[in-house]
């Protein structure tokens, strides 16, 4: 059931959300210029503005391609396609995170709501944990890309950019690991906030676990920020819509925080595209 709101409750709200946007990419803004040091030393205002120029660039490309270009042109022209490479890495980390929870999300959401016999509800189970140890692997072991790139004869002429991948060691991509964990439990605190204050009386284990199985639908669903919000309230209505009937607040919960963190970086970001140099490198 919806609470009446009062203009304080609104005013906190929307101030603590916006704290929690802005640690969200704080956090980034430190993964992408840990990422950057083997390639250039950048400072942290320096990646704070790549950041939230990529995000500008990002609402308006598909699956957030244009936030690589928006970032890597604050590097030097000859380390650019190395910041790519960077950048994926840390995506990568960002992603694992996600199935991790995702597939934890999928065995509890089977298992309350599909009625599974046992024998299904083990092997759902059996293929969760296979799921989530070969994401793992594939992430703390993520120098083997190299390696087959290397016997890819017509790979030859990227695989040098490829090489990158060599110097991230195990204390590194930990590093990036445990950041990435931090900038999920962020974002998924804006939505147990604000769905705390729309529908106090929500379960917040099942709440927790829903906001986890929209995350990994949405990470896998072709997107265009600028427009998705639509998509993204409509999933959310109809996965939130096993533990509340108020869709509605769920719906404009999912909207606001498309609003806050998406939006309004974006718009902050903007600022920023005016300093790129795109032929050269930039300091000012």
């Amino acid at each position: 059931m919806m609470v009446q709101l009062t203009p304080h409750t609104v005013y906190f709200t929307i101030l603590f959300l916006l704290i929690l946007m802005m640690v969200n990419w704080l956090l980034e803004c430190v993964k992408w210029q840990y990422l950057c040091r083997p390639i250039q030393r950048i400072s942290f205002f320096k990646a704070f503005e790549s950041v939230f120029c990529g995000l500008s660039w990002a609402i308006f490309t598909p699956n957030r391609i244009g936030e690589y270009g928006g970032r890597v042109l604050f590097l030097k022209p000859r380390k650019r396609v190395f910041g790519v490479v960077a950048m994926a890495v840390g995506a990568f980390a960002q992603l694992v995170i996600t199935n991790i929870m995702g597939a934890i999300a999928i065995v509890w959401f089977l298992r309350s709501y599909q009625h599974l016999s046992v024998t299904l509800f083990i092997l759902c189970c059996f293929l969760a944990v296979l799921f989530i140890a070969v994401m793992l692997l594939m992430y703390f072991r993520i120098s083997l890309l190299n390696k087959w790139i290397e016997k890819i004869r017509w790979l030859n002429k990227i695989q040098r950019f490829f090489s990158l991948l060599e110097r991230y060691g195990l204390a590194e991509l930990r590093y990036v690991f445990f950041l990435s964990l931090a900038r999920f439990m962020v974002f998924t605190s804006q939505y147990a906030l604000i769905m705390q204050i729309l529908l106090p009386g929500l379960p917040v284990v099942p709440m927790v676990l829903m906001v986890f199985l929209l995350f990994f639908i949405q990470s896998a669903m072709p997107s265009l920020d600028f427009l998705d919000v639509g998509v993204r309230s409509l999933t959310a209505g109809y996965l939130f819509a096993f533990i509340t009937k108020q869709e509605l607040a769920v719906m404009a919960s999912a909207a606001s925080i498309w609003f806050i963190n998406l939006i309004i970086p974006a718009i902050i970001g903007s600022v920023f595209i005016f300093k790129i140099n795109f032929f050269g490198h930039s300091d000012n």
